[in-house]
């Protein structure tokens, strides 16, 4: 009859043999396989040189599959993976900043007429730029009409100095004010046609679209989507 201490003490040795057995297989290395280019199946307790360009299975001691290895970049495809990455993070970020500034427009254009009345209100300044170079164009034509007066008393001779000088700066005047009423006539057309953007887009936004959903903003309509909402 077997004593009680030396059950005891087989016991336990069988059960310590058991626990170190199954730490070896859980801490023992996978094996890695592939198929060559000359599609031989190759195995190995480590990565696999011949088949850096292939797909690598890391197999369990079991067999069964603890993940796939991907091939091994060349110093072209890392670049390559690399440029691509990056172009995603711009992708994601101009993705981010278009949905901010769509909730913007919406935030600051809850409906049409509050849209109206903000183009209404832009292009009121330059219709009051405009009016103002149109009636410093006619006081210079009204201060011109006497020099051309004098100017006639000179015919078929040199003017003065004096009388010279200020019929050219009534010249240079008179372009300058026309030029810049050119300008604020450009800028009713870029006025208008940013509104005109930005309405197409905020109408597809009320009727449900998703922010940012559209893509990037217009570089003009996206400087005014970034103005913060005015508290009404």
């Amino acid at each position: 009859m077997v004593k009680r201490g030396a059950w005891r003490s087989a016991r336990w040795a069988g059960c310590a043999a058991g626990l170190l057995a199954a730490g070896a297989a859980w801490a023992a290395p996978g094996i890695y396989s592939c198929i060559d280019a000359n599609g031989k199946r190759l195995t190995s307790d480590r990565p696999i040189v011949e088949c850096s360009t292939r797909e690598q299975r890391l197999l369990n001691p079991d067999g069964s599959v603890k993940r796939i290895v991907p091939p091994t970049l060349t110093a072209d495809e890392r670049a390559e993976q690399e440029a691509r990455e990056r172009q995603a993070q711009v992708d994601r970020a101009a993705q981010k900043d278009a949905t901010r500034r769509d909730r913007n427009l919406m935030a600051r254009f809850p409906d049409e007429a509050t849209h109206n009345k903000a183009r209404a209100a832009a292009l009121d300044d330059v219709h009051a730029s405009v009016r103002l170079s149109e009636r410093r164009l006619a006081a210079l034509a009204a201060d011109r009409k006497p020099l051309m007066d004098e100017a006639e008393f000179y015919a078929g001779r040199q003017l003065p100095h004096k009388l010279r000088q200020l019929l050219d700066a009534n010249d240079a005047a008179t372009e300058a004010q026309r030029s810049l009423i050119q300008n604020q006539q450009s800028e009713m057309v870029r006025i208008n046609a940013l509104y005109d953007a930005e309405l197409a887009r905020l109408r597809r936004l009320w009727a449900g679209a998703p922010a940012g959903s559209m893509g990037a903003l217009s570089t003009a309509a996206a400087a005014s989507a970034a103005k913060p909402a005015t508290i009404r």
